[in-house]
């Protein structure tokens, strides 16, 4: 284990964990912020990850795709938001949960009857499918570094958005007393829809740029949704700040887990055995992360100030 692995396996996790940021950035906005709990988030991370999938193979560019599957998706989310979410704002957190699981379902089953069962995986950029020298010794792949420099900007971005513009400060309003906004004419329907839009965009972002590096399958939106519900636990409801830092933990928790864990335990356990444990291991962290946490700050490391 040496020290180019180290290092490689660091860069591995910050970029899962900013990653994970882009689409737990959107959950926390829309549960934290409209207070309603969306489990059909990852189906739109779903989507996006199709779209530009299948975009990249027949326009041939990666940015064209990831912005058609952005756009796309956000027009879905409208949609979505128009048709069934502003009906859902006021009503408690059981219908909420019922009624977008309902959502999760049918659009498996729509994806599944557009594109079929089969994984796709998305075609690597000619331009980035070459590592890049960082290091002495040390190449990393120029795809991973492209993530890593969008997860930051996109970070940087959001939270300009939401503490020093006008928007934000609507989204803040409406978030921390609604009626009260609404006296003082700020429109909240179109607040919180801007809000869901958004958070639709950014979940459809991190799918496009996840599908050139992992399968995209149906039902992969459930599978990164429970990773970012324990970020937005861990980092607090509603801050975007804490979505972030919290996913740094979990991303750099899971991937190190799993990338050191199992050449440790073949010391003790047979291979095969310290193969399956590692990356069981390296779950169970991320959870004890979320138990430790909620012991000691029940409302998260930087819960929103409303």
């Amino acid at each position: 284990m040496d020290a180019v692995f180290v290092a490689e396996q660091l860069l591995n996790g910050v970029g899962y964990g900013l990653m994970l940021f882009l689409i737990a950035a959107g959950l926390t906005l829309v549960f934290g912020i409209m207070d309603t709990m969306n489990l059909a988030h990852g189906s739109l991370f779903m989507v996006g990850a199709y779209l530009a999938a299948r975009i990249h193979v027949s326009s041939g560019s990666m940015w064209v795709a990831v912005g058609a599957a952005v756009v796309v998706t956000m027009g879905v989310a409208w949609v979505l938001e128009k048709g069934v979410m502003r009906f859902l704002y006021r009503r408690d957190h059981l219908a909420q949960v019922l009624a977008t699981f309902g959502i999760i379902l049918i659009a498996d089953d729509a994806v599944k009857a557009i594109w079929g069962v089969a994984p796709m995986m998305a075609p690597m950029p000619s331009g980035l499918s070459q590592p890049i020298m960082l290091l002495p010794g040390l190449y990393y792949p120029a795809y991973r570094l492209l993530l890593i420099g969008a997860g930051v900007l996109v970070a940087l971005a959001l939270y300009f958005l939401v503490n020093h513009t006008r928007i934000g400060m609507l989204v803040r309003a409406g978030a921390s007393n609604r009626m009260m906004a609404e006296f003082m004419g700020v429109r909240v329907g179109r607040v919180f829809s801007f809000v869901f839009i958004l958070g639709a965009g950014l979940a459809a972002l991190a799918g496009a740029l996840m599908g050139p590096i992992s399968a995209v399958q149906i039902g992969m939106g459930e599978k990164i949704l429970i990773p970012a519900l324990v970020i937005i636990v861990i980092g607090g409801i509603g801050s975007v700040r804490g979505a972030f830092v919290a996913a740094m933990l979990v991303g750099m928790l899971d991937t190190i887990g799993r990338a050191f864990l199992p050449p440790l335990l073949r010391a003790v356990l047979p291979p095969a055995v310290a193969a399956d444990m590692g990356p069981a291991l390296a779950g169970i962290m991320v959870y004890l992360l979320m138990a430790i946490v909620l012991a000691v700050r029940p409302e998260g490391l930087f819960p929103a100030r409303a």
